[in-house]
Formats: C-alpha cells, structure tokens, sequence
C-alpha cells in the first residue's frame, strides 16, 4: 500500500483527565506503537484538568488497532476518550488566514460577542486560545483572546478591518487584524 492511500484515513480524539506527568509521552508513544500518525494537535493544561484535541492519519487498520485500544489506555491513563473517524479537510472556496488578537478588562460575553461578528461576516474561527490575567499596576482583571480566522478569498480586507475596529472601539476592545506570518 503506497504512503499516499495509507494517509488517506483520519481519527479525531479528544481526550481530558486530571493532569499528570508522562501523559503526552504515554499517550503518543500507544499511537506511534499503532502504526498512526500525529496530524495537528492543541493540549492545554485548564485548572488540574488535561486536555488534548487530535487528528491523526495512518492505514485503516492501524486506525483500527488504535481505536481497539482506546478504553484501555483511557482506563490506564484515567483519561475520558472520545474518537470519531473522519476525513481530510476540503474548503469550498479558498480563504486567507488571519491572526485576531483582543485584549481588555474581563467581563462576560466577549468570545460570543467576536463570535457574532466574524459569524455574520461570513468568517470562520479557525482557532481560538483565551486567557485571563491581573493588569500589571491595578491587579484588574483583564481578558485576552487570540485567534486565527480564515477570511474569505474574495473579502475587501480593508473594509473588513476597519468594521472590525470600529466593532471593537464600540465595545472597548483593544484589537489588531494581521494576515499570518509563516
């Protein structure tokens, strides 16, 4: 079977548990014994919580054996798993990545309020990390969101980033709209 047909079959895991040391080595050491590959990734630490979001690649039948292992290795790790098997990811019109970095005092409702607008223009949120931290000086709390989004090819940018500043002004975000650097 050649590489590209084994590559052709894709898993999506999440998995969380209370965090510990060794569990991304044992974890990634059972889907490399299984004959699978490591994708993309995102795991993060919340609270004691451990969290894991993955896609891997391999042959149908290391999928397979890997999917067979599952309950096992989340009762040896105490982690709760699940898996889905999915497929490559197709987009129906090409999109131009953009980098979203919000900052301002914390308080509810700010990821759904960004949500509503990317939403409504038709943008999809591509990844999204928040995080929250004492202002240095004041201790206020303040609240932090960096995403990436994937602009529609055919979208007036400047139109785009100037709506979206002024969104932002309106809410007292402080915000930046940047393409990705490689």
């Amino acid at each position: 079977m050649n590489t590209e047909t084994q590559n052709n079959n894709y898993l999506v895991i999440t998995a969380s548990g209370e965090d510990k040391v060794g569990l991304v080595d044992q974890f990634s050491g059972k889907i490399t014994d299984s004959g699978c590959n490591i994708e993309e990734s995102r795991m993060a630490v919340l609270g004691g919580q451990f969290a894991l979001l993955m896609l891997l690649s391999g042959p149908w039948n290391a999928l397979s054996k890997f999917e067979g292992q599952l309950e096992s290795l989340g009762k040896q790790l105490e982690l709760t798993i699940v898996h889905k098997r999915t497929r490559q990811r197709e987009r129906s019109q090409p999109v131009v990545p953009y980098q979203v970095e919000v900052v301002a005092m914390d308080h509810p409702g700010i990821v759904r309020s960004l949500a509503g607008f990317f939403s409504r223009n038709g943008i999809n949120i591509e990844e999204l990390h928040t995080s929250t931290y004492p202002a240095p000086h004041t201790g206020t709390p303040m609240f932090s969101v960096s995403m990436t989004v994937g602009i529609p090819g055919e979208a007036h940018i400047p139109t785009l980033r100037s709506d979206f500043l002024d969104y932002c002004d309106e809410l007292n975000l402080d915000a930046s709209l940047e393409p990705m650097r490689g």
